[in-house]
Protein backbone atom coordinates (compact mmCIF):
# COMPACT_ATOMS: atom_id res chain seq x y z
CA UNK A 1 0.00 0.00 0.00
CA UNK A 2 1.44 3.32 -1.08
CA UNK A 3 0.75 6.93 -0.09
CA UNK A 4 2.25 10.31 -0.75
CA UNK A 5 1.82 13.96 0.18
CA UNK A 6 1.28 16.98 -2.07
CA UNK A 7 1.64 20.46 -0.61
CA UNK A 8 -1.45 22.58 -1.32
CA UNK A 9 -0.68 25.64 0.78
CA UNK A 10 1.64 26.95 3.47
CA UNK A 11 0.35 24.45 6.06
CA UNK A 12 -2.03 22.38 3.94
CA UNK A 13 -1.31 18.97 2.41
CA UNK A 14 -3.13 16.51 0.19
CA UNK A 15 -2.64 12.87 1.19
CA UNK A 16 -3.31 10.32 -1.54
CA UNK A 17 -3.24 6.61 -0.72
CA UNK A 18 -3.52 3.93 -3.39
CA UNK A 19 -5.86 1.13 -2.22
CA UNK A 20 -6.13 -1.09 -5.29
CA UNK A 21 -8.18 -1.74 -8.41
CA UNK A 22 -11.99 -1.75 -8.46
CA UNK A 23 -14.21 -4.26 -10.31
CA UNK A 24 -14.00 -2.17 -13.48
CA UNK A 25 -10.20 -2.02 -13.49
CA UNK A 26 -9.92 1.55 -12.24
CA UNK A 27 -7.33 2.62 -9.66
CA UNK A 28 -8.85 3.53 -6.29
CA UNK A 29 -7.45 6.10 -3.87
CA UNK A 30 -8.26 7.45 -0.42
CA UNK A 31 -7.74 11.21 -0.47
CA UNK A 32 -7.52 13.41 2.64
CA UNK A 33 -6.72 17.06 3.27
CA UNK A 34 -4.23 17.44 6.14
CA UNK A 35 -3.09 20.56 7.97
CA UNK A 36 0.06 21.43 9.90
CA UNK A 37 3.78 21.11 9.31
CA UNK A 38 5.23 18.53 6.93
CA UNK A 39 6.13 16.33 9.89
CA UNK A 40 2.55 16.59 11.21
CA UNK A 41 1.21 15.65 7.78
CA UNK A 42 3.60 12.68 7.53
CA UNK A 43 2.45 11.43 10.95
CA UNK A 44 -1.20 11.76 9.91
CA UNK A 45 -0.45 9.94 6.65
CA UNK A 46 1.05 7.04 8.58
CA UNK A 47 -2.12 6.82 10.71
CA UNK A 48 -4.30 6.77 7.58
CA UNK A 49 -2.12 4.05 6.04
CA UNK A 50 -2.64 1.92 9.15
CA UNK A 51 -6.41 2.52 9.09
CA UNK A 52 -6.70 1.64 5.43
CA UNK A 53 -4.63 -1.47 5.99
CA UNK A 54 -7.07 -2.76 8.62
CA UNK A 55 -9.69 -3.46 5.99
CA UNK A 56 -12.91 -2.23 4.44
CA UNK A 57 -13.94 0.32 7.08
CA UNK A 58 -12.47 3.05 4.86
CA UNK A 59 -14.07 3.19 1.44
CA UNK A 60 -12.34 4.88 -1.47
CA UNK A 61 -14.50 7.78 -2.68
CA UNK A 62 -17.69 6.23 -1.22
CA UNK A 63 -21.17 6.60 -2.66
CA UNK A 64 -24.35 7.17 -0.69
CA UNK A 65 -25.11 3.46 -1.18
CA UNK A 66 -21.74 2.60 0.43
CA UNK A 67 -22.70 4.74 3.42
CA UNK A 68 -26.08 3.04 3.78
CA UNK A 69 -24.51 -0.43 3.56
CA UNK A 70 -21.94 0.37 6.26
CA UNK A 71 -24.59 2.01 8.46
CA UNK A 72 -26.80 -1.07 8.17
CA UNK A 73 -23.86 -3.17 9.36
CA UNK A 74 -22.91 -1.22 12.46
CA UNK A 75 -25.09 1.86 12.93
CA UNK A 76 -28.52 0.45 13.73
CA UNK A 77 -27.93 -1.09 17.15
CA UNK A 78 -29.84 1.51 19.20
CA UNK A 79 -32.95 1.76 17.01
CA UNK A 80 -36.28 0.12 17.79
CA UNK A 81 -37.70 -2.34 15.23
CA UNK A 82 -40.45 0.15 14.34
CA UNK A 83 -38.00 3.00 13.75
CA UNK A 84 -35.58 0.77 11.86
CA UNK A 85 -38.37 -0.51 9.63
CA UNK A 86 -39.43 3.04 8.78
CA UNK A 87 -35.83 4.04 8.04
CA UNK A 88 -35.41 1.09 5.67
CA UNK A 89 -38.69 1.95 3.94
CA UNK A 90 -37.64 5.55 3.33
CA UNK A 91 -34.21 4.47 2.18
CA UNK A 92 -35.47 1.94 -0.36
CA UNK A 93 -38.37 4.05 -1.63
CA UNK A 94 -36.95 7.58 -1.56
CA UNK A 95 -33.28 8.05 -0.75
CA UNK A 96 -31.40 5.22 -2.46
CA UNK A 97 -33.16 5.71 -5.82
CA UNK A 98 -32.15 9.38 -5.75
CA UNK A 99 -28.69 9.38 -4.13
CA UNK A 100 -27.52 5.74 -4.11
CA UNK A 101 -25.01 5.92 -6.98
CA UNK A 102 -23.83 9.46 -6.18
CA UNK A 103 -20.42 10.06 -4.57
CA UNK A 104 -20.85 11.52 -1.10
CA UNK A 105 -18.30 14.26 -1.74
CA UNK A 106 -20.38 15.58 -4.66
CA UNK A 107 -23.69 15.98 -2.77
CA UNK A 108 -24.38 19.67 -2.18
CA UNK A 109 -27.08 21.46 -0.16
CA UNK A 110 -28.70 22.63 -3.41
CA UNK A 111 -29.00 19.00 -4.55
CA UNK A 112 -30.82 18.14 -1.33
CA UNK A 113 -33.13 21.16 -1.65
CA UNK A 114 -33.95 20.26 -5.26
CA UNK A 115 -34.78 16.72 -4.09
CA UNK A 116 -37.17 18.08 -1.43
CA UNK A 117 -38.82 20.38 -3.98
CA UNK A 118 -39.33 17.43 -6.31
CA UNK A 119 -40.93 15.41 -3.52
CA UNK A 120 -43.18 18.33 -2.64
CA UNK A 121 -44.50 18.83 -6.17
CA UNK A 122 -44.67 15.11 -6.98
CA UNK A 123 -42.11 14.83 -9.72
CA UNK A 124 -41.35 11.73 -11.82
CA UNK A 125 -44.93 10.47 -11.65
CA UNK A 126 -45.00 10.21 -7.86
CA UNK A 127 -47.65 11.69 -5.59
CA UNK A 128 -46.77 15.02 -3.92
CA UNK A 129 -45.56 14.69 -0.34
CA UNK A 130 -46.52 16.97 2.52
CA UNK A 131 -44.09 18.83 4.77
CA UNK A 132 -44.35 16.22 7.53
CA UNK A 133 -43.35 13.36 5.21
CA UNK A 134 -40.46 15.35 3.75
CA UNK A 135 -39.26 16.21 7.24
CA UNK A 136 -39.12 12.48 8.04
CA UNK A 137 -37.01 11.87 4.93
CA UNK A 138 -34.81 14.85 5.86
CA UNK A 139 -34.23 13.40 9.33
CA UNK A 140 -33.01 10.08 7.90
CA UNK A 141 -30.78 11.76 5.29
CA UNK A 142 -29.29 14.15 7.82
CA UNK A 143 -28.63 11.32 10.29
CA UNK A 144 -26.81 9.25 7.66
CA UNK A 145 -24.69 12.14 6.40
CA UNK A 146 -23.83 13.05 10.00
CA UNK A 147 -22.52 9.52 10.35
CA UNK A 148 -20.41 10.01 7.22
CA UNK A 149 -18.94 13.15 8.82
CA UNK A 150 -18.13 11.23 12.02
CA UNK A 151 -16.41 8.54 9.95
CA UNK A 152 -14.50 11.32 8.16
CA UNK A 153 -15.87 10.26 4.78
CA UNK A 154 -16.98 13.85 4.09
CA UNK A 155 -15.95 17.13 5.77
CA UNK A 156 -19.44 18.51 6.36
CA UNK A 157 -23.10 17.53 6.17
CA UNK A 158 -24.90 19.02 3.13
CA UNK A 159 -28.32 18.11 4.57
CA UNK A 160 -27.61 20.28 7.62
CA UNK A 161 -27.51 23.30 5.31
CA UNK A 162 -30.64 22.34 3.36
CA UNK A 163 -34.08 23.86 3.94
CA UNK A 164 -36.88 21.28 4.08
CA UNK A 165 -40.45 22.65 4.08
CA UNK A 166 -41.64 23.96 7.41
CA UNK A 167 -44.36 22.02 9.21
CA UNK A 168 -47.34 24.16 10.10
CA UNK A 169 -48.58 23.57 13.61
CA UNK A 170 -51.80 21.56 13.57
CA UNK A 171 -54.49 21.99 16.18
CA UNK A 172 -54.64 18.96 18.46
CA UNK A 173 -57.69 16.74 18.29
CA UNK A 174 -58.76 16.18 21.88
CA UNK A 175 -61.86 14.06 22.62
CA UNK A 176 -64.39 15.64 24.95
CA UNK A 177 -65.10 13.78 28.21
CA UNK A 178 -68.63 12.88 27.07
CA UNK A 179 -67.31 11.44 23.76
CA UNK A 180 -64.71 9.34 25.54
CA UNK A 181 -67.27 8.18 28.10
CA UNK A 182 -69.58 7.07 25.27
CA UNK A 183 -66.73 5.11 23.64
CA UNK A 184 -65.83 3.39 26.91
CA UNK A 185 -69.43 2.52 27.74
CA UNK A 186 -70.00 0.95 24.33
CA UNK A 187 -66.69 -0.92 24.52
CA UNK A 188 -67.48 -2.38 27.96
CA UNK A 189 -70.29 -4.46 26.45
CA UNK A 190 -68.54 -5.70 23.29
CA UNK A 191 -64.87 -5.89 24.33
CA UNK A 192 -64.27 -5.43 28.08
CA UNK A 193 -60.51 -6.04 27.75
CA UNK A 194 -60.19 -3.21 25.25
CA UNK A 195 -62.28 -1.00 27.54
CA UNK A 196 -59.81 -1.63 30.38
CA UNK A 197 -56.93 -0.74 28.03
CA UNK A 198 -58.58 2.49 26.89
CA UNK A 199 -59.49 3.64 30.40
CA UNK A 200 -55.96 3.00 31.64
CA UNK A 201 -54.55 4.88 28.63
CA UNK A 202 -56.80 7.89 29.25
CA UNK A 203 -56.09 7.98 32.98
CA UNK A 204 -52.33 7.39 32.84
CA UNK A 205 -51.59 9.33 29.65
CA UNK A 206 -49.22 6.49 28.69
CA UNK A 207 -48.25 5.71 25.10
CA UNK A 208 -49.88 2.65 23.51
CA UNK A 209 -46.62 0.67 23.47
CA UNK A 210 -46.13 1.41 27.18
CA UNK A 211 -49.60 0.13 28.06
CA UNK A 212 -49.03 -2.99 25.94
CA UNK A 213 -45.81 -3.65 27.89
CA UNK A 214 -47.41 -3.48 31.35
CA UNK A 215 -47.13 -6.54 33.56
CA UNK A 216 -49.17 -7.26 36.64
CA UNK A 217 -46.02 -6.80 38.75
CA UNK A 218 -45.96 -3.17 37.57
CA UNK A 219 -49.17 -2.39 39.48
CA UNK A 220 -49.06 -1.67 43.21
CA UNK A 221 -52.70 -2.18 44.16
CA UNK A 222 -52.04 -1.21 47.79
CA UNK A 223 -50.57 2.20 47.01
CA UNK A 224 -52.51 2.70 43.78
CA UNK A 225 -49.35 3.31 41.74
CA UNK A 226 -48.45 2.15 38.23
CA UNK A 227 -44.79 1.82 37.19
CA UNK A 228 -44.08 2.43 33.50
CA UNK A 229 -40.60 1.27 32.55
CA UNK A 230 -40.92 -0.55 29.22
CA UNK A 231 -42.58 -0.36 25.83
CA UNK A 232 -43.57 -2.85 23.15
CA UNK A 233 -42.48 -2.05 19.59
CA UNK A 234 -43.13 -3.80 16.31
CA UNK A 235 -45.26 -3.34 13.20
CA UNK A 236 -47.87 -5.64 11.73
CA UNK A 237 -45.38 -7.88 9.93
CA UNK A 238 -42.43 -7.65 12.34
CA UNK A 239 -41.55 -9.40 15.57
CA UNK A 240 -42.42 -7.68 18.83
CA UNK A 241 -39.57 -6.28 20.92
CA UNK A 242 -39.71 -5.18 24.54
CA UNK A 243 -37.57 -2.08 25.05
CA UNK A 244 -37.21 0.92 27.33
CA UNK A 245 -39.55 3.89 27.30
CA UNK A 246 -39.08 6.71 24.79
CA UNK A 247 -36.99 8.69 27.28
CA UNK A 248 -35.27 5.51 28.61
CA UNK A 249 -36.49 6.35 32.11
CA UNK A 250 -39.07 4.67 34.34
CA UNK A 251 -41.86 6.69 35.91
CA UNK A 252 -44.59 6.12 38.49
CA UNK A 253 -48.20 7.17 37.86
CA UNK A 254 -50.94 7.33 40.49
CA UNK A 255 -54.29 5.72 39.68
CA UNK A 256 -57.77 6.60 40.90
CA UNK A 257 -59.93 4.12 42.82
CA UNK A 258 -62.28 3.31 39.93
CA UNK A 259 -59.40 2.53 37.57
CA UNK A 260 -57.85 0.29 40.24
CA UNK A 261 -61.20 -1.45 40.64
CA UNK A 262 -61.44 -2.15 36.92
CA UNK A 263 -57.89 -3.54 36.95
CA UNK A 264 -58.74 -5.87 39.83
CA UNK A 265 -61.78 -7.00 37.84
CA UNK A 266 -59.62 -7.53 34.75
CA UNK A 267 -57.03 -9.52 36.73
CA UNK A 268 -59.79 -11.75 38.13
CA UNK A 269 -61.01 -12.41 34.58
CA UNK A 270 -57.48 -13.24 33.39
CA UNK A 271 -56.97 -15.70 36.22
CA UNK A 272 -60.24 -17.38 35.36
CA UNK A 273 -59.16 -17.80 31.73
CA UNK A 274 -55.85 -19.28 32.84
CA UNK A 275 -57.59 -21.84 35.11
CA UNK A 276 -59.98 -22.79 32.29
CA UNK A 277 -56.92 -23.69 30.17
CA UNK A 278 -55.08 -25.49 33.03
CA UNK A 279 -52.57 -22.64 33.12
CA UNK A 280 -51.33 -20.29 35.81
CA UNK A 281 -51.18 -16.50 35.59
CA UNK A 282 -47.72 -15.55 36.96
CA UNK A 283 -47.06 -12.22 38.70
CA UNK A 284 -45.08 -10.93 35.72
CA UNK A 285 -47.72 -11.83 33.10
CA UNK A 286 -48.69 -9.12 30.66
CA UNK A 287 -51.78 -7.18 31.72
CA UNK A 288 -53.14 -7.21 28.17
CA UNK A 289 -52.56 -10.55 26.47
CA UNK A 290 -54.44 -13.10 24.38
CA UNK A 291 -52.39 -15.95 25.87
CA UNK A 292 -54.05 -17.77 28.82
CA UNK A 293 -50.85 -17.39 30.87
CA UNK A 294 -50.27 -13.80 29.76
CA UNK A 295 -46.94 -14.72 28.16
CA UNK A 296 -47.26 -12.48 25.11
CA UNK A 297 -48.47 -8.86 24.95
CA UNK A 298 -50.98 -7.27 22.64
CA UNK A 299 -49.51 -5.82 19.47
CA UNK A 300 -49.66 -1.99 19.46
CA UNK A 301 -50.98 -1.91 15.89
CA UNK A 302 -53.72 -4.40 16.82
CA UNK A 303 -54.98 -2.02 19.52
CA UNK A 304 -54.97 0.90 17.08
CA UNK A 305 -57.06 -1.03 14.56
CA UNK A 306 -59.53 -2.18 17.22
CA UNK A 307 -59.96 1.39 18.48
CA UNK A 308 -60.38 2.71 14.93
CA UNK A 309 -63.21 0.24 14.27
CA UNK A 310 -64.88 1.14 17.57
CA UNK A 311 -64.63 4.91 17.08
CA UNK A 312 -65.86 4.69 13.47
CA UNK A 313 -68.88 2.60 14.53
CA UNK A 314 -69.88 5.35 16.96
CA UNK A 315 -69.35 8.15 14.46
CA UNK A 316 -66.27 9.43 16.32
CA UNK A 317 -64.11 9.33 13.21
CA UNK A 318 -62.06 12.30 14.41
CA UNK A 319 -60.80 10.53 17.53
CA UNK A 320 -57.55 8.53 17.39
CA UNK A 321 -56.07 6.21 19.99
CA UNK A 322 -53.20 8.65 20.60
CA UNK A 323 -55.77 11.35 21.39
CA UNK A 324 -56.42 9.63 24.72
CA UNK A 325 -52.94 10.81 25.71
CA UNK A 326 -53.85 14.35 24.63
CA UNK A 327 -57.08 14.01 26.64
CA UNK A 328 -55.12 13.21 29.80
CA UNK A 329 -52.73 16.12 29.29
CA UNK A 330 -55.30 18.79 28.44
CA UNK A 331 -57.71 17.82 31.22
CA UNK A 332 -54.93 17.95 33.81
CA UNK A 333 -53.68 21.32 32.58
CA UNK A 334 -57.22 22.73 32.49
CA UNK A 335 -57.67 21.60 36.09
CA UNK A 336 -54.62 23.61 37.11
CA UNK A 337 -52.21 20.72 37.65
CA UNK A 338 -48.63 22.09 37.39
CA UNK A 339 -46.95 21.58 34.02
CA UNK A 340 -44.01 19.80 35.65
CA UNK A 341 -46.37 17.23 37.17
CA UNK A 342 -48.18 16.69 33.87
CA UNK A 343 -44.85 16.34 32.06
CA UNK A 344 -43.64 13.69 34.50
CA UNK A 345 -46.92 11.77 34.20
CA UNK A 346 -46.75 11.75 30.40
CA UNK A 347 -43.11 10.71 30.38
CA UNK A 348 -41.82 13.75 28.53
CA UNK A 349 -38.08 14.35 28.68
CA UNK A 350 -38.68 17.78 30.24
CA UNK A 351 -41.47 20.27 30.91
CA UNK A 352 -40.57 22.33 27.83
CA UNK A 353 -41.79 19.48 25.62
CA UNK A 354 -45.17 19.63 27.34
CA UNK A 355 -45.24 23.41 26.99
CA UNK A 356 -44.52 23.19 23.25
CA UNK A 357 -47.23 20.61 22.57
CA UNK A 358 -49.96 22.04 24.77
CA UNK A 359 -49.25 25.78 24.57
CA UNK A 360 -52.78 26.50 23.30
CA UNK A 361 -54.31 24.71 26.28
CA UNK A 362 -52.16 26.74 28.66
CA UNK A 363 -53.30 29.95 26.96
CA UNK A 364 -56.93 28.96 27.53
CA UNK A 365 -56.18 28.20 31.18
CA UNK A 366 -54.51 31.59 31.51
CA UNK A 367 -57.66 33.27 30.17
CA UNK A 368 -59.64 31.49 32.90
CA UNK A 369 -57.08 32.61 35.48
CA UNK A 370 -57.47 36.24 34.39
CA UNK A 371 -61.26 36.01 34.74
CA UNK A 372 -60.94 34.48 38.20
CA UNK A 373 -58.57 37.19 39.42
CA UNK A 374 -60.65 39.93 37.87
CA UNK A 375 -63.75 38.50 39.49
CA UNK A 376 -62.08 38.54 42.89
CA UNK A 377 -61.10 42.19 42.58
CA UNK A 378 -64.51 43.19 41.25
CA UNK A 379 -66.26 41.35 44.05
CA UNK A 380 -64.04 43.07 46.61
CA UNK A 381 -64.72 46.51 45.11
CA UNK A 382 -68.49 45.89 45.10
CA UNK A 383 -68.38 44.84 48.75
CA UNK A 384 -66.47 47.98 49.73
CA UNK A 385 -69.03 50.15 47.88
CA UNK A 386 -71.84 48.43 49.76
CA UNK A 387 -70.06 48.85 53.10
CA UNK A 388 -69.41 52.52 52.33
Amino acid sequence: MRGHLEQRGKRSWRAKIYVGIDDEGRRQYVVRTLRGSKRDAENQLNVILLEVGRGPQIVADPTFADLVAKWRDIGTLNLSPTTLGEYHRLLEKRLLPRFGAIKLRTIRPVDVDMFYAELHRGGRGAKPLGAQSIQHIHAVLRMLLNQAVRWEWIPSNPAAKATPPRILKVELTVPKPRDLKLILEDCEHDDPDLAYFLRLSAISGARRGEVCALRWSDIDFTRGVLTISRSIAGGRNSALVEKGTKTHAARKVSLDEETLRTLVEHQHTCRGRARACDAVLPPDAFVFSDAPDGATPWRPDRVTRAFRRLADSLGATHVRLHDLRHFAATQLLAAGVPVKTVSARLGHANASTTLNIYAHQLESADDDAARVLGGLLDARADKEDQDG
